[in-house]
């Protein structure tokens, strides 16, 4: 199920969200020119260099979820960023959603960094960021409707409340990371979303000062 758009209008523009895929569509033009796996070396989140090095090894926390692997993965993890940040920066406010945005990507990289300590695969990618959106939109617009395409011979357009849409998608994160299927942070995803959802209400009170 690949969502398409929710049915829940915010009221304020999402400025915050823009120019996230704005600099994450820069940076990924950054590694065409020097290369993708050269930029992951350097710049990703490896998870046995930090461990052993918090503080000098600290900067790639934040320059991992601004990296991406392929056109798909920063397609992907834009296109989900854009259907769901937009409701979340309007209930946060502009400057609280940065702050709340760039945590989930810290939250997901080390929840993923303590289930490979020793891991020297650099971890690159604003999935565990754009997870803690999804969390918190499942706590905040847990009844408002996402519009999802399903493909099989032809696309199904179905439509669902979002905290069931949101709930499967993060069971299968689950399911999948159990399994150990190689590839993908399934545990930066889950670390993502658990801080979104945990993190949600407190960020989202008193909105209007931000």
């Amino acid at each position: 199920m690949f969502p398409l758009y929710d049915i829940n209008h915010a009221r304020r523009p999402a400025f915050v969200v823009k120019g996230l895929v704005f600099f994450n569509a820069l940076a990924f033009l950054w590694q065409l020119s020097v290369g993708l796996e050269w930029s992951a070396q350097a710049y990703g989140f490896i998870p046995a260099l930090f461990f052993q090095d918090p503080v000098g090894q600290g900067y790639r926390l934040l320059t991992s979820m601004f990296l991406h692997g392929s056109f798909f993965h920063i397609l992907s993890n834009m296109w989900f960023l854009w259907v769901f940040g937009d409701n979340v920066e309007d209930r946060m406010g502009h400057g609280r959603f940065l702050l709340f945005y760039l945590l989930g990507g810290l939250a997901a990289a080390l929840a993923q960094g303590l289930f490979s300590l020793t891991s020297t695969i650099p971890m690159i990618g604003a999935s565990g960021a754009v997870s803690a959106v999804l969390g918190a939109y499942y706590i905040l617009f847990p009844r408002a409707y996402v519009v999802s395409v399903i493909l099989f011979v032809f696309p199904l357009f179905v439509t669902f409340p979002a905290g069931f849409y949101i709930g499967y998608w993060a069971f299968l994160q689950l399911f999948q990371g159990l399994l150990g299927l190689p590839g993908v942070a399934w545990w930066a995803h889950l670390g993502g979303f658990l801080f979104g959802a945990l993190m949600a209400r407190r960020f989202a009170a008193r909105w209007r000062r931000w």
